[in-house]
């Protein structure tokens, strides 16, 4: 598993390369790989260098498996309305450890946007769809986030755990997070959490476009934007359980 998670990290890869980040022997390394080609789960290139990536059989199979996916297919509508009401890129955001993880994006039609690769992680402290997500979860989650390592995204990623909590505060009274250039710089974004049927968060939606077009005399029409689309998602989400 830790060389499927380093392959799909940095594909395409070589086999001394996921030895040293795996601290694996070569030989142990190259007998695994082997397996997992048997299997289908990865594919070794035919040049000269030999490096190794996911295959689709991989991509397929986690497509067929867990809520993620159920959740994106449930989401798409909703956030085709979003997008097209704000003209600006709509993420989907799925918690993955202590980070969340983009599973869908609809672009904007505007030349300059924002973009993260779909399967891109996305820290909680440094995005609007992770302060959305710390807003909407337990006093405990936060502190138990906030005492781990807080990156620096860009210049203004909130990294003081002081500094943070205020970020997470004001997402719950207002209901939805605004982001100013935390994650990337000229990039600012605004998110709301996706609730299950006990109350937590499942997931998160964002509206993320340059700072120059998301200026602060929008924050409140697109945070009420997608916080409705946020509890519609929601919605059908308990309905289809």
């Amino acid at each position: 598993m830790q060389i499927i998670e380093v392959i799909s990290e940095h594909q395409p890869i070589g086999l001394s390369d996921i030895a040293r980040r795996t601290g694996g022997s070569k030989a142990t390394v190259l007998r695994t790989l082997t397996t997992l080609r048997d299997m289908r789960w990865v594919e070794q290139s035919d040049t000269r260098d030999a490096t190794w990536s996911l295959s689709f059989h991989a991509y397929a199979v986690t497509a067929r498996a867990g809520l993620g996916v159920d959740l994106r297919d449930i989401a798409i509508g909703p956030m085709n309305g979003l997008q097209l009401d704000t003209r600006e890129t709509v993420h989907l955001c799925v918690p993955d450890s202590n980070c969340l993880v983009v599973i869908e994006r609809l672009d904007t039609p505007h030349v300059l946007r924002a973009f993260l690769a779909l399967g891109t992680p996305i820290p909680l402290h440094a995005s609007a769809t992770g302060l959305a997500f710390l807003g909407a979860s337990t006093d405990d989650f936060v502190e138990g986030v906030l005492k781990g390592p807080l990156e620096k995204t860009s210049g203004q990623t909130a990294t003081a755990p002081e500094s943070v909590w205020k970020l997470v505060r004001e997402a719950r009274e207002r209901g939805y997070s605004i982001n100013e250039e935390g994650l990337s710089d000229g990039i600012t974004s605004v998110g709301a959490a996706i609730m299950n049927s006990t109350g937590a968060p499942v997931g998160c939606v964002s509206i993320s476009g340059p700072s120059s077009r998301i200026v602060s005399s929008k924050y409140e029409e697109y945070g009420t934007a997608v916080v409705r689309t946020a509890n519609e998602i929601s919605g059908l989400m308990r309905g289809r359980r």
